[in-house]
């Protein structure tokens, strides 16, 4: 399917460094477009990992023994592909789990409040509401509308702080509105009144240059989705004085330990997908090139974006399109049908049926009870899997709506 609106990215990587599928164990049958979500592993680094399980299971009391001077070596790997200080930075299993680490590591006053946007991605607010429940606080709700740009988005965010405000947690990039946040401004405005940010950057290792945006605060992100490590691979960045407060979830050995050493004693957990983790960095690094991947991605994404928008335009006779005021490189949205997936569970239903019939993975959010299709893209996919799904997907998708 052609687009008048924009060409498809055909020739943004070389002959050498086309995508090829055989490098990833995604199942043929389905065309993938919510990499956004969990990502996909190169075949290297499952193979690494299993490598490192054979090891762990051969002679476990030698490998758990030798774990915490292990995984010092892999938070270095991990802390120069995220270019930050590996003083600063702990690993954990996924971004949730470092937002928990946050959570319940500071010591919330009486009454605190947390403030955070209509955007935060559902776990983390439940996890805010539990702490202000703890604490007989308020979690205090900035409404950010989706066309927003910094200079708003950072206002309606400050406008929520009081005197009680004790925390700030912001998504870098949100999961179901696929936009920014002007995390480094709001910080800076945050730092002035003494109030501490928490960023959640789940989806920018990999889609950015720079994941890790320059502030003193904490900063969590999942190796696992745009950066393709192992699942159950994350890392939390702590940066200034409160990051003597933070403890892991789990009590094991680390307690002689501050921040981040303390984090490297996890006892009898599996920690080989971190350990494998460099391989898929220096796998894509290697065969593609990670800047080539990312303006491969986003030219993608903007293709795909493009002919589905008209595509559902045409069928429905409503604009499609969607202003979101801090576009993100891989990943789109595209507004569904009036009355589709208007809720979290219809939302749901309509990509598990997406998956079940068309074959086609991809993510369905709802956002204000309008309904979108959350396109991403990543090395593997083709213009063809845009095309796809305009041509099959658009159809149902409208007859689902009117049905």
């Amino acid at each position: 399917m052609a687009s008048s609106l924009i060409t498809a990215p055909a020739a943004l990587l070389t002959p050498t460094t086309q995508p090829a599928i055989s490098d990833w164990t995604l199942t043929p049958e389905k065309i993938h477009l919510n990499h956004g979500s969990y990502g996909a592993v190169p075949r290297a680094a499952q193979a690494h990992q299993l490598e490192l399980k054979t090891a762990m299971d051969a002679n476990p009391c030698t490998w758990f023994m030798g774990q915490a001077a292990a995984l010092a070596g892999t938070r270095a790997e991990v802390a120069a592909f995220l270019q930050v200080d590996p003083n600063d930075m702990a690993l954990v299993s996924n971004a949730s789990a470092g937002v928990s680490v946050v959570y319940n590591s500071l010591p919330f006053a009486r009454g605190a409040e947390i403030v955070t946007t209509d955007h935060a991605y559902g776990a983390v607010l439940e996890g805010a509401r539990r702490v202000a429940r703890e604490c007989g606080g308020e979690v205090r709700v900035a409404v950010v509308p989706l066309e927003a740009d910094a200079e708003l988005a950072c206002e309606l965010v400050m406008a929520q702080v009081t005197e009680r405000t004790a925390l700030i947690v912001l998504d870098q990039v949100t999961s179901a509105t696929a936009r920014r946040f002007p995390v480094v401004e709001i910080a800076r405005a945050a730092k002035e009144l003494g109030v501490p940010v928490l960023v959640d950057g789940a989806h920018a290792p990999g889609a950015e240059a720079v994941a890790v945006p320059d502030f003193e605060g904490f900063w969590v992100g999942n190796l696992h989705k745009f950066a393709c490590a192992p699942r159950g691979t994350a890392a939390l960045v702590a940066r200034g004085p409160l990051r003597s407060y933070l403890h892991p979830l789990i009590d094991s050995w680390g307690f002689p330990h501050e921040f981040p050493e303390s984090f490297d004693h996890v006892g009898t957990q599996d920690i080989t997908s971190w350990m494998a983790a460099k391989t898929s960095f220096d796998t894509i690094e290697n065969h593609y090139g990670w800047d080539a991947v990312r303006r491969y991605s986003t030219a993608l994404a903007d293709y795909g974006q493009s002919i589905i928008a008209e595509a559902l335009s045409a069928v429905t006779g409503d604009n499609a399109a969607v202003d979101v005021g801090m576009p993100v490189g891989q990943l789109r949205l595209v507004r569904l049908p009036a009355g589709l997936a208007t809720t979290h569970e219809g939302s749901h239903a309509v990509r598990a049926w997406i998956s079940d019939n068309l074959d086609i993975e991809t993510a369905i959010t709802t956002f204000g009870g309008v309904g979108y299709v959350r396109l991403s893209s990543h090395v593997y996919n083709t213009a063809k899997d845009f095309e796809d799904f305009a041509e099959r997907a658009v159809p149902e998708l409208f007859r689902l709506a009117t049905t």
